[in-house]
């Protein structure tokens, strides 16, 4: 009985094919946007979240500012200074602590000059932190050493900066020159991996910034509770901005890296239910389609609803027959957009692993795929039952008579 349904449906959307193809457009892009959309953003989550868990658990992060308002810390501009990250160095369990500042320089290999993002990091304290607990590495040469004016630079300093950049060269910043010794690793995204990273005193004797980093990293040494930690430095904090500034003095956060992981999961997980619910509409759109094209066939094959039932067919059979149909069209549609979102995601993973801007993994997986095609089917069945019903409950010779 399923496979005659099928039949009569199949011959429906081929005699009225425009307009059934229109109808699966709406529903090709619903999902078509849902599937990238969601598979991106899933990619965007992982790579992020993988960057994080490279971080030790013994990490334990302090930025000025209020962690609830982030935008406000970033565009204004906050740092902690000298005193709060001696404090910091002061409190029992802290092992050693990063310091990372940043500014924008001139950068010059030979007759090229270009700008680029310079970190400083205190090659004495803080380097094994990065080297250590976050994952830097050098794919070619070596480390750099303490006093030597050596640098190493991020994995596509020598691909997109400095072409003809090799191990053994020499950079020139604000006059002063520096050896390359080493090419890291790259870090995830184009930003980091155009960066220079140089020892901190030469990063202040460079830029001028004598003091004050937008970041503090302490690494909280074996056998101490990092959460014990994490409250010694807010106390110590707190301590020395009211000695030095008073009770108004500009406020701080104080974060271990896995309640930065749960910040940046939850966060991304917000994002990506909002992604899911904008491609959401697009799919009701196409359901409301499918809809008023069922409710536009009822009413043309009234005659043929009419021989149907006058033949013995029960209202049963008639919902069944124009539940397939529109069922059909939402399963063509959600094959449609499967295909071309799988399509869009992994274009878009080639070109910025190609590009090196950011580098993203699409997340296709098999219940993403079954989703879209189960969801579309769902839509169209939905769309269809009002219609369905409006034909099954029709008299036979009303609709024999219908001209």
């Amino acid at each position: 009985m399923i496979g005659e349904y099928f039949r009569i449906a199949v011959r429906n959307l081929r005699v009225r094919s425009m307009r059934s193809w229109l109808t699966i457009l709406g529903i090709v892009i619903g999902i078509f946007l849902v599937i990238s959309l969601v598979s991106l953003s899933e990619g965007v989550k992982d790579t992020v979240m993988n960057e994080l868990d490279m971080m030790g658990g013994n990490l334990i992060m302090v930025v000025p500012g209020d962690i609830s308002d982030m935008m406000t810390t970033l565009i204004g501009g906050l740092e902690l200074e000298d005193r709060d990250v001696d404090a910091i160095k002061r409190v029992r369990g802290v092992d050693a602590v990063l310091e990372m500042p940043w500014a924008s320089e001139m950068v010059r290999h030979e007759q090229k000059a270009r700008m680029s993002l310079l970190y400083g990091v205190s090659y004495d304290s803080g380097f094994s932190i990065v080297r250590e607990d976050m994952g830097w590495d050098v794919v070619e040469g070596r480390f750099p050493h303490q006093g030597r004016r050596e640098i190493m630079v991020g994995n596509l300093v020598p691909k997109d900066l400095f072409p003809d950049l090799q191990v053994g060269d020499q950079l020139t910043i604000k006059g002063s020159k520096f050896t390359v010794t080493g090419i890291m690793r790259s870090l995830g995204n184009r930003e980091d991996d155009l960066a220079i990273p140089m020892d901190l005193d030469d990063f202040r004797n460079i830029t001028g910034k004598r003091e004050g980093t937008p970041i503090a990293i302490a690494r909280v040494a074996e056998g101490y509770d990092v959460e014990t930690v994490e409250q010694e430095i807010r106390y110590a904090l707190e301590d020395t901005r009211v000695r030095g500034k008073g009770e108004d003095s500009p406020s701080f956060s104080v974060l271990s890296s896995d309640a930065v992981s749960d910040i940046v999961g939850n966060v991304m997980g917000v994002l990506q239910i909002a992604v899911f619910a904008f491609a959401s509409i697009s799919i009701i759109v196409g359901g409301i389609g499918i809809t008023n094209t069922m409710y536009t066939s009822v009413r043309e094959r009234t005659r043929e609803i009419g021989i149907l039932k006058a033949v013995g067919a029960k209202r049963k059979h008639i919902t069944s027959i124009f539940l397939v149909e529109s069922g059909i069209i939402g399963l063509i549609g959600g094959v449609g957009g499967v295909v071309l979102g799988v399509a869009l995601a992994k274009g878009i993973e080639l070109y910025l692993g190609a590009g090196g801007m950011f580098y993203i993994e699409a997340h296709i997986s098999l219940p993403l795929i079954l989703f879209g095609l189960g969801f579309s089917f769902l839509v169209g069945c939905v769309s269809g039952l009002l219609p369905a019903r409006r034909a099954s409950r029709m008299q036979p010779v009303d609709a024999l008579r219908y001209e």
